[in-house]
């Protein structure tokens, strides 16, 4: 990249002014609070800016029908919003009569991000179960489930350690999520409500502290994307996904010697 191009994204960086005062690069305030809840298995409360989520684990001594006899586990989860997260009471999705279609696509994210990080053969043929429960939302509730998900189940796995149930650690990383879009053609991470309503471009991006990808959501919103700004934009996630990661990290070092090795 030559430096007069630099310069002028420097320049243009400094003109765009973010409704909450951040720099284009710049996280909202992470805040975790880990074994939030009393009688769950594993929990974490974690707030990205005024977005906050309670994620806990529950452990169940069985496994769906296609794991029977294998002696291996599942990682399952369920996310709902409370009516008042939003500024406007959104119904329960239980009183319309089923799970909108979002729901279940994060849902299904938020298992496949804890899986993917998880070596299923070491919990024996139990269920966990995440449930991420969105108390107030403003942008990135799915990012901020995953978040907080990865505690909560750390956590678990730790007490499943301590009480001889388990004889080695199973989860093998960290993982972490962010969002990052385009809004006025300016490259954004973690993208608020009113960013995130605003994007020509939305992505959502989930990654070990490894450094692998385990899954990549954009879209073009307002306006189709180059390679070129697929490739900028992930590395915005990047820096962002390395910054939470260390937050859990120096999160989960406290609470056991187990975590040291993350």
């Amino acid at each position: 990249m030559s430096r007069k191009k630099t310069i002028k994204e420097s320049v243009k960086d400094k003109l765009f002014k973010r409704p909450s005062g951040r720099g284009y690069d710049e996280l909202r305030p992470i805040v975790i609070k880990p074994d939030y809840m009393d009688f769950a298995e594993g929990s974490a409360y974690l707030e990205m800016g005024k977005t906050r989520v309670v994620a806990t684990a529950t452990i169940e001594e069985k496994v769906p029908q296609f794991l029977k006899g294998t002696g291996s586990g599942w990682i399952t989860a369920e996310y709902s919003m409370l009516p008042r997260s939003t500024e406007k009471r959104t119904p329960r999705e239980r009183t319309q009569g089923k799970i909108s279609g979002r729901t279940q696509e994060i849902q299904r994210l938020i298992g496949r991000a804890l899986r993917a990080t998880t070596d299923l053969s070491l919990i024996g043929e139990r269920t966990i179960i995440i449930d991420c429960d969105v108390i107030q939302a403003d942008g990135g509730t799915r990012t901020a489930s995953v978040n907080a998900g990865c505690i909560a189940l750390a956590i678990c796995f730790k007490k499943l350690l301590d009480q001889g149930l388990l004889q080695t650690f199973p989860l093998r990383h960290l993982v972490a999520a962010v969002s990052v879009g385009l809004v006025e053609g300016q490259r954004l991470l973690d993208l608020d409500y009113l960013e995130d309503s605003q994007a020509e471009v939305d992505m959502n991006v989930i990654q070990t502290d490894n450094g692998r990808l385990v899954e990549v959501q954009a879209a073009a919103e307002k306006m189709s994307f180059s390679r070129q700004e697929l490739a900028q934009l992930l590395k915005l996630a990047d820096k962002g996904l390395k910054e939470i990661l260390a937050t859990q990290r120096a999160i989960l070092k406290k609470i056991h010697p187990v975590f040291i090795a993350y």
